[in-house]
């Protein structure tokens, strides 16, 4: 692996996972925390927990629990690349995601796509999917027009 390669985190699933959300890359904080959305102004977590009504766990052991509780997959369009910092812009040479390690043993019913890049690296290596899927705002803080209104309608066709 290149000196400037980073790698991302593996897909957070199981059988039972019905919901498969798909960010582009670890910031440079996630990759610190080892872990999805690690940067507290991301507003990732506050959105999903909120919708549900349940507190943002503090540990990686306790994001796994209840994303899994609550049948959501987890996962980054761009598994390895370079990139400066956190920004989507600088990413280079990015290898994307094989998501049929997850479609297959799940039963994902619906694929939401957390910002633009990783909307783009999605359709254009599965845009055929068969699957229904939509481009969500990112809740990345460098977003301003975030509003978790938007994620909150399409978890409800969910759950």
């Amino acid at each position: 692996m290149d000196e400037g390669m980073k790698t991302g985190f593996a897909p957070v699933y199981d059988e039972n996972s019905r919901l498969l959300i798909l960010g582009s890359f670890p910031s440079v904080q996630s990759r610190k925390v080892d872990f999805y959305y690690g940067n507290k102004q991301n507003r990732f977590w506050l959105t999903i927990c909120g919708f549900f009504g349940e507190e943002i766990p503090e540990s990686k052991e306790g994001k796994t629990e209840f994303l899994l509780r609550r049948k959501i997959a987890l996962w980054d369009m761009v598994t390895e690349c370079e990139i400066d910092g956190s920004k989507d812009s600088t990413v280079r040479n990015a290898k994307t995601a094989e998501l049929e390690t997850v479609l297959l043993k799940s039963k994902i019913e619906k694929i939401l796509l957390n910002g633009a890049l990783a909307y783009r690296l999605f359709v254009e290596r599965y845009g055929e999917i068969g699957v229904p899927y939509r481009k969500m705002q990112s809740t990345s803080p460098a977003n301003p027009r975030f509003t978790k209104e938007e994620w909150w309608r399409e978890l409800r066709e969910v759950y």
